[in-house]
């Protein structure tokens, strides 16, 4: 089942790209665990939370609301690792660190389309997103080298 948003505005960038915002969420300050989510048009794959920016909203806000909505999970939302375009999609994604601090048992996701989500070391998590989502791939490559810096 494909999530729908019938009162989503999507907004757009002055180049017209679509303005997004995800979360890579860790389990503690060391990163080494990042959470994922079942894809919603692809329950069988994995991917990393976020979602569309609406009007006036920051896309730290949209970030934090999207982890929520598709993750069930509360948190301390940190550094921005970037912004991230996918040309096929034409879409930019700010995407941040959220150290996670609560996870709910049920969440919006949860109980509408039945997404789940899991933890994966960092190396597990590139094999995931390898299969579905190479330009997510991007952000935790981005996430381990900004743990090196």
């Amino acid at each position: 089942m494909v999530k729908e948003k019938p009162n989503s505005i999507r907004i757009y960038d002055e180049e017209g790209f679509r303005r997004r915002a995800a979360c890579i969420c860790v389990r503690s300050e060391d990163e080494t665990e990042v959470l994922l989510v079942t894809s919603s048009r692809r329950p069988e794959k994995w991917i990393v939370p976020g979602g569309g920016v609406e009007p006036e909203e920051e896309s730290s806000v949209t970030a934090t609301r999207e982890v929520l909505e598709e993750a069930g999970v509360i948190g301390k939302l940190g550094r921005s690792l970037g912004v991230f375009e996918n040309l096929e999609h034409k879409d930019r994604t700010e995407v941040y660190v959220m150290t996670v601090t609560e996870e709910l048992d049920e969440w919006e996701d949860s109980k509408n389309i039945g997404r789940k989500r899991q933890w994966f070391t960092i190396e597990e998590a590139l094999e995931q997103l390898a299969l579905h989502k190479p330009v997510q791939r991007t952000y935790i490559q981005q996430l381990r080298r900004s743990k090196l810096t």
